[in-house]
């Protein structure tokens, strides 16, 4: 595991526990799932790279726009599927035929591998990573090093 990757887990981690809200990017008082990110990257890499425009809980599902996808490629550097690492950001389509429209920090691999995610209804939870969940995931990212 990268130092980054060892510091975003670690970050990841003191945010479980924080309640879900829609637009929130507050750890200990509430986060979606971009909130999270968000509050990891401002603790391990610096301030944020680009403000974040009001989304709706759709994520531009009716326009099909691939947003969240597109904003990731902007700050993140793609990683192959085959690849994954702990710290790794992952994004989910969560319909077959919907927009990428969740993301995920993996935490552990091996023969129980987790994700930490802020989910509607549980908050920020580190979860298994099982089938259901890996067949979503349509791509993997690394954090920039602290400075780039």
């Amino acid at each position: 595991m990268s130092v980054v990757g060892e510091q975003v887990v670690a970050e990841a981690r003191l945010w479980l526990g924080t309640p879900y809200r829609h637009q929130a990017s507050c750890k200990g008082a509430g986060a979606d799932c971009l909130g999270l990110l968000r509050g990891v990257w401002r603790a391990v890499i610096g301030q944020e790279p680009e403000a974040v425009p009001a989304y709706s809980s759709d994520w531009s599902e009716p326009q099909g726009e691939e947003r969240l996808w597109a904003a990731a490629g902007r700050r993140l550097i793609p990683k192959a599927a085959g690849d994954a690492a702990p710290g790794d950001v992952v994004l989910f389509r969560m319909r077959e035929q919907g927009v990428a429209k969740h993301l995920g920090i993996t935490a552990a691999l091996g023969a129980a591998p987790t994700f930490i995610h802020a989910y509607s209804g549980h908050g920020v939870v580190e979860s298994p990573f099982s089938e259901p969940w890996a067949r979503r995931v349509v791509a993997r990212f690394e954090f920039p090093k602290a400075g780039s």
